[in-house]
C-alpha cells in the first residue's frame, strides 16, 4: 500500500510527552506544530462540521453549485503549498473539474462521511500491520515516522520539499516517481 497526506496511524493523538519531543528530528517539530496548528481554532471549523454535521452541510453543499466551490476553494487555499491563492498551485480547469465531480454526482457529502466516522469510531490501539507500506511525505504533511511504525509495516519513506494535501495535482511528478519507486522495490 502506498500513501500520501496520511494522518490516522500516521501522526500523534493528544499531546506528544516532553521527553519524546526533546527526540524529535526539526522536520518532525515542523510537522507537529503544522499538525497543532491546523487542528486548533478556525483552520479546523471544516473538521468540526465534517465530523459532527455532515448531513447538514451536505444538503448546503449539494444545494448550491457556488456554496460547493466555495467550500472546495478554500481547502485548496487552505492545503496547497507555497501558494497564495489556489490557482497559482492547481491548474484552474483541474480545480474546477474536481469542484464539479463533488457537484455532478452529488458526492459532497458522503465525501463527509469518512470525517463522521472516524470521529465516533473510537480508538483503540493496533498491532503493526503486515502490509508493505510506502509513505511520501509533501510539504505540508503531518505524517512523522516514528508514528507510522507503530501501526504500519514501513518500507518506503520519502520526503518531499514541495506539494501539500493535494499532492497528486500540485505534484504530480513527484507522487508518480515515488509510487514507482515504491512499487518497484517490491518485484
Amino acid at each position: 500500500m502506498h500513501v500520501n497526506a496520511a494522518t490516522f496511524g500516521f501522526i500523534p493523538f493528544g499531546p506528544v510527552d516532553p521527553e519524546e519531543l526533546a527526540t524529535f528530528t526539526d522536520a518532525e517539530r515542523a510537522r507537529l506544530e503544522r499538525l497543532n496548528t491546523s487542528t486548533a481554532g478556525p483552520g479546523n471549523g471544516y473538521f468540526e462540521v465534517q465530523a459532527n454535521r455532515p448531513q447538514t452541510l451536505g444538503y448546503a453543499l449539494t444545494d448550491s453549485p457556488v456554496g460547493q466551490l466555495a467550500w472546495i476553494v478554500e481547502r485548496f487555499k487552505e492545503w496547497t503549498h507555497a501558494a497564495e491563492v489556489p490557482k497559482n498551485a492547481v491548474d484552474r480547469d483541474q480545480l474546477l473539474t474536481n469542484v464539479m465531480l463533488y457537484w455532478l454526482t452529488g458526492t459532497a457529502r458522503s465525501s463527509a462521511d469518512l470525517y463522521y466516522e472516524n470521529a465516533h469510531a473510537g480508538f483503540s490501539p493496533q498491532r503493526p500491520g503486515t502490509t508493505p507500506t510506502g509513505v511520501a511525505v509533501f510539504a505540508e504533511d503531518y505524517a512523522i515516522r516514528r508514528y507510522a511504525e507503530r501501526t504500519n509495516h514501513i518500507v518506503h519513506w520519502t520526503e518531499f520539499d514541495r506539494g501539500g494535501h493535494f499532492a497528486a495535482m500540485e505534484a504530480p511528478d513527484l507522487l508518480v516517481g515515488d509510487v514507482r519507486s515504491f512499487f518497484r522495490g517490491l518485484r
